[in-house]
């Protein structure tokens, strides 16, 4: 009769090690939806699509009668405005929308999904003619100053790339589209990565994605464990393992997403064993654990970021040193970052070397690349010992020599003493801009900040609100050219002078003042912030629950 207990409480221990080490890593993941992918998915499948109509869309906030109609007039005006600067380049961009998803993608994802269709009476042009320094010209010959960083690639100036460009392409020529072979300036590429970088190896790839991929595999490979860690809120690229959650058609498998500067995370490092590798993405100093933002997040709250680059330095020495002993490979993703923090990265900046390293953007000269730097014991792809035991990756135009050309100008125009001067004090002169850009935002007395990470700049906004999102279209209207998340980001080149710094804040006070004044950020006076974001909060909530109550009696219906 006692047999059953003792099996039941035999099979109860078996289970505790693994009862365990699951409570460990629940711990461990931010509490967010950042970091519970599979609910983030459950929430995506179950949030209902709905469209807000003007004028009701314009008084969510319980704005009085004549802010309302401040609202609908500037909402007219900027629509005339909009459209009447640049019709060339609007009739191109509807051309084109028709065979292109991604413009039809970026188009309905640049606002809050709910004023998606009321977004499209404030059309944007997808299409430049030309740059010129700092400038952007559409076809229809408006200027715009170019805060869209180009993805992360434009660290040194638009004018610097055409010139590597131009070089990298008198290079190949002679070549051509050989492919397979090696330019002989491959072999000056890899001695200067090596070199910067403090690793042993290099291989090219065609995209930054790519060389995330490929460094990821390396990692699976040496180890033989399948797990990865990423931290909640970071990007590496678009394919199935680093990009888990929505987005993404498949469930989350061999990827834990977990808690950046947590004590919680380093303990599961610690401790299991079925980790290959970690993934870092030095752009997270700046907001940890949270997406890089975006306007479509903004309905009803803010954002918030703040950089400390001493804390995060010791957080990622920790982590260098938990990773050691785990025998887990430490992978900073540094496509987006290289090269604008330091000449020789991250790795530099931060004072933490990796065991693989990845990069792209800039360091193609403004052509596309993606390359991985690492120590040999991580980089090799084969055994000797075990002939068919390999860790396969290839692509057609991998070190394609035009490619390889603009690179090897890149690395080369790093040694040059002007280039080196940018980054001389580098960290003061953006922290000092940031202050002076905060300052003029203050003393304007428009509810909008910014915090930076060097030149890549967040705008946050320092009272709740339903119509951050429209802010990127003043700007676009005051001359000032965004990437398509909006007024999220500011991404500027190292060097800009300052003439071009002073323009582009003189514009985007210009674009704040005349959103202030079309009654945007007004807000009740009567009550205390608290209570002024749970009205917005609250009103949010209910027009989802209707949106999904009429959504759940239209699939009755249809059913």
């Amino acid at each position: 009769m006692l047999e059953p207990v003792w099996l039941g409480a035999a099979a109860a221990l078996a289970a505790a090690p693994w009862g365990w080490r699951r409570l460990r890593l629940s711990r461990a993941k931010h509490p967010s939806l950042a970091g519970h992918q599979r609910m983030a998915k459950r929430v995506a499948r179950w949030l209902p699509g709905y469209a807000l109509q003007a004028p009701q869309a314009f008084a969510l906030d319980g704005a009085p009668a004549e802010v309302l109609q401040a609202r609908l007039q500037g909402w007219q005006a900027l629509s005339q405005r909009l459209r009447a600067a640049a019709p060339q380049t609007l009739a191109l961009t509807a051309q084109a929308r028709d065979g292109m998803p991604d413009l039809r993608l970026t188009g309905r994802y640049r606002v809050p999904y709910p004023f998606a269709e009321l977004a499209r009476e404030l059309p944007v042009g997808a299409f430049w003619a030309r740059s010129d320094g700092p400038w952007l010209i559409d076809l229809d010959g408006n200027r715009f100053l170019d805060l869209t960083g180009s993805y992360g690639v434009n660290v040194l100036g638009l004018d610097f790339y055409k010139g590597t460009m131009e070089e990298g392409a008198r290079l190949g020529a002679a070549l051509g589209p050989v492919l397979g072979g090696l330019h002989p300036c491959v072999a000056d590429n890899v001695a200067r990565l090596k070199a910067l970088s403090g690793m042993d190896d290099v291989t090219f790839h065609m995209s930054g994605t790519e060389a995330v991929m490929q460094a990821v595999r390396l990692a699976r490979y040496h180890t033989g464990r399948r797990h990865v860690v990423r931290f909640a809120g970071a990007y590496h690229g678009w394919w199935e393992d680093v990009q888990p959650g929505p987005g993404n058609p498949l469930p989350p498998r061999e990827t834990y997403t977990l808690a950046d500067l947590s004590e919680a995370t380093l303990e599961v490092l610690r401790t299991r064993r079925d980790i290959a590798c970690v993934l870092v993405n030095p752009l997270q100093a700046l907001h940890p654990n949270r997406a890089a933002p975006s306007d479509s997040t903004l309905v009803g709250r803010t954002r918030a970021a703040s950089f400390d680059r001493d804390a995060y330095a010791r957080w990622l020495q920790r982590l260098r040193e938990v990773c050691t002993e785990a025998g887990i490979a430490l992978i900073f993703d540094e496509v987006f970052v290289g090269f604008r923090l330091a000449p020789g990265g991250a790795q530099a900046y931060f004072g933490v070397q990796a065991d693989l390293v990845c990069y792209g953007k800039t360091l193609g000269g403004g052509l596309p690349v993606g390359v991985v730097c690492g120590k040999r014991r991580w980089m090799e792809r084969f055994r000797p010992e075990r002939p068919a035991d390999l860790c396969f990756a290839r692509g057609t135009f991998n070190a394609h020599p035009y490619v390889m050309g603009a690179m090897n100008a890149f690395l080369r125009a790093l040694e040059r003493p002007e280039v080196r001067a940018a980054y001389d004090g580098l960290d003061e002169r953006w922290r000092a801009r940031e202050r002076r850009f905060n300052a003029a935002l203050q003393t304007e007395g428009v509810p909008v900040r910014v915090a930076a990470l060097s030149s890549i700049w967040t705008v946050l906004y320092t009272q709740p609100g339903r119509y951050h999102w429209l802010l990127q279209y003043y700007l676009r209207d005051a001359g000032l050219a965004l990437s398509w998340v909006g007024t999220g980001r500011l991404i500027f080149p190292i060097a800009l002078e300052e003439a071009a710094f002073e323009e582009a804040l003189q514009r985007f006070l210009a674009a704040c003042r005349r959103m202030q004044a079309d009654g945007w950020w007004w807000r009740d006076e009567a009550l205390p912030p608290e209570a002024w974001a749970r009205r917005l909060r609250r009103g949010l909530l209910r027009e989802t629950l209707q949106a999904w109550w009429q959504a759940q009696r239209r699939d009755r219906a249809a059913a």
